[in-house]
């Protein structure tokens, strides 16, 4: 399976009741298809994975499944504090049609998540696992970073065909790249290291800032492609501030609000992450007018 191209990791809408909106979170996805955004990604971070339960995502990854064609890539997140319990994900993913599931390393008990102990769960994890497996690393929430050593021994397992860096490290991210090969890809999650990350030989992304900013996103992509070095610069000017403020500083809810003000269906975060505050929202209304995402 090759990942490339910039793949949206979708929010997860939510009714008034605090209930999943299905319907909504279909729209959403034939919405970022539909503007060239080349795969889906649910049940990640910006989906808000550690606030779902089992039902909930199995009900997310069928209706993702429903709605995202063949020939485009549906990766489902499964990470878990356990390799049991990572296990048991990949497994009913996989059931109800995930391509590929993508494993946030655990980090619960951080300081004992040595090498040893993760070569150990991404091994045991990939060896269940009916589809292939995708490394996630993300220090914002791990408070660690995959070790560059760790990932290129992990990419020689024949069921783990890639990774996501969010480390948002362009020193890291080049190291990350030594693992990449015919049958092991690297993309990036950073929105404002994009067209670094590209550059370098990234074969993809996946990408917060892309619900909300598909255009600027696949603009960049395209000027790399190009080897237009003026395009890039420019369309990069576009991406990053959106990328750092709404997705990196923000998170969910700026997401979600940002995606609600250029027509998508945001909404609300579940509790206890909370909505923009109002100074917050002016803000980013500021940043998308800037962008020009909206009038």
């Amino acid at each position: 399976m090759r990942l490339e191209g910039i793949l949206a990791p979708v929010v997860t809408p939510f009714r008034a009741d605090g209930e999943l909106d299905v319907p909504a979170f279909r729209r959403n996805i034939a919405a970022h298809l539909s503007a060239g955004l080349h795969g889906i990604v649910v049940a990640g971070s910006t989906g808000e994975a550690a606030l779902l339960d089992e039902a909930e995502r199995d009900r997310l990854a069928e209706a993702a499944r429903e709605a995202v064609p063949a020939g485009r890539p549906l990766l489902v997140g499964i990470g878990a504090e356990s390799t049991r319990g990572t296990v048991a994900r990949a497994r009913a993913a996989a059931a109800h049609g995930a391509d590929a599931v993508l494993v946030v390393a655990p980090h619960y008990y951080g300081d004992k998540m040595d090498a040893d102990a993760l070569r150990e769960h991404y091994t045991r994890v990939a060896d269940a696992s009916p589809v292939p497996v995708l490394l996630y690393t993300i220090p914002k929430y791990m408070h660690f970073a995959l070790s560059p050593e760790l990932v290129l021994e992990l990419a020689r397992h024949q069921n783990i065909v890639g990774m996501k860096d969010s480390a948002g490290d362009a020193a890291l991210f080049r190291q990350y790249l030594a693992a990449q090969a015919d049958d092991f890809q690297v993309l990036t999650g950073s929105g404002t290291l994009l067209g670094e990350a590209m550059r370098l030989g990234a074969s993809g992304a996946i990408l917060a800032v892309a619900l909300f900013a598909p255009v600027q996103s696949l603009l960049v992509q395209a000027a790399v492609r190009d080897g237009d070095a003026d395009a890039l610069t420019g369309a990069q000017e576009h991406l990053s501030p959106v990328a750092a403020q709404i997705v990196g500083r923000m998170g969910v809810a700026g997401v979600k609000a940002a995606m609600d003000a250029v027509g998508l269906a945001g909404g609300l975060p579940r509790l206890p992450l909370r909505p923009l505050a109002p100074v917050a929202r002016q803000q980013m209304e500021e940043l998308l007018r800037a962008a020009e995402l909206v009038a």
